[in-house]
């Protein structure tokens, strides 16, 4: 097992997310992220490392473990440890102290939305940063699933949940625009080309009010802002983003063939895209790609190479990732309410390379 120290004041907010709860926070390195999340949300991390679940396995963030959020008395003491082990590892678990934040668990007695705001709870768990590869990454959050609860909710979280996706195109299409952030290059400026968003430091931020506003029909008008396309625009027969947009099509079908072999159900799980922004490093990305021997290493080669092997640009990455509502359903078959979702998401992306 090896360990990492970090100080509290080494660990930063991680600005780096097009949606999703506060509070999360980032290593000085940016590799990894720390989310809060409720018990469930890490067993299921722990379980999907069992052998049955390998191909599904591929599909979410590394897991490298947990930390428990603590206030800490004496601010000279205030040292977050990191335990990073493999989850494989049967009977070990990861709890250390990240002194934090400084609130102890509130047990909530009525349901209440929380609007986006810090979870109350002690608990993180450790991700891989998705986004870290990526020189300017456009990052967009696609919330699966015409029904957003689980068998726990309580009466007053399912009802406004189904508000939500009765108003959003949730319900029609089995999804919805969660956020997005793209890029924009140091020369943009605010509201300078009429767009929707939020600019700042250089990227265009849409939150979840944006992707209520979208439709059934104008949907597309979501992936148009995110793959930085006009207005019915038609993606280039060989440009780089109609190959970022295939590779995305090829990555949700081998999602969708993954999730037809399971048996579970994920409430409110979300879509991770992620593809380099800035269109320079995306063109050497490709190109790099090409350069790249047909066969791998070994040997004494392998060897050599490791140290630079995320040293290679990135061009593109998909996740599914927010399983705080999920779980494996023996018997029950496929998560058609999540399938419908990737379905959707599929033809709309197909549409985007359509002359």
């Amino acid at each position: 097992m090896a360990q990492k120290t970090y100080r509290k004041s080494q660990l930063i907010a991680f600005d780096n997310v097009a949606a999703g709860h506060e509070g999360v926070l980032s290593d000085p390195s940016g590799a990894v992220i720390i989310k809060p999340c409720s018990q469930a949300e890490v067993d299921f991390y722990h379980s999907v490392a069992k052998e049955e679940h390998s191909r599904f396995a591929t599909f979410i963030p590394t897991f490298m473990g947990t930390l428990e959020l603590n206030s800490e008395p004496d601010p000279a003491a205030a040292v977050a440890r990191t335990a990073i082990m493999n989850p494989t590892e049967a009977g070990q678990s990861i709890t250390e102290s990240l002194h934090a934040i400084p609130n102890a668990p509130v047990v909530e007695k009525a349901w209440a939305p929380s609007n986006g705001g810090k979870i109350k709870t002690n608990l993180a768990i450790v991700l891989e940063n998705v986004a870290a590869p990526f020189k300017n990454p456009n990052i967009l959050d696609v919330k699966l699933g015409a029904r957003l609860w689980d068998d726990n909710a309580p009466p007053a979280k399912r009802i406004k949940l189904d508000k939500v996706a009765e108003e959003t195109t949730s319900k029609s299409l089995g999804f919805r625009i969660a956020g997005m952030r793209t890029w924009q290059g140091t020369a943009a400026s605010a509201g300078s080309d009429g767009s929707d968003g939020i600019l700042k430091d250089d990227y265009r931020l849409y939150d979840k009010h944006y992707g209520r506003t979208l439709t059934s029909e104008t949907i597309r008008q979501g992936f148009e802002d995110y793959f930085l396309l006009e207005r019915g625009g038609v993606l280039a027969n060989k440009g780089p983003l109609r190959a970022v947009v295939k590779r995305f099509i090829e990555d949700l079908m081998e999602l969708k063939s993954a999730l037809e072999n399971e048996e579970s159900r994920m409430y409110s799980a979300s879509l991770l895209f992620v593809y380099e922004g800035n269109r320079d490093a995306l063109v050497d990305a490709l190109a790099r790609e090409k350069e790249e021997p047909a066969n791998g290493v070994n040997g004494d080669e392998a060897s050599e190479e490791e140290d630079d092997e995320q040293q290679v640009p990135a061009v593109q990455g998909l996740k599914l990732i927010d399983f705080a509502h999920a779980e494996w359903t023996p018997g029950q078959g496929p998560d058609e309410n999540l399938l419908h979702g990737l379905r959707c998401t599929i033809e709309v992306l197909e549409g985007l390379l359509e002359a």
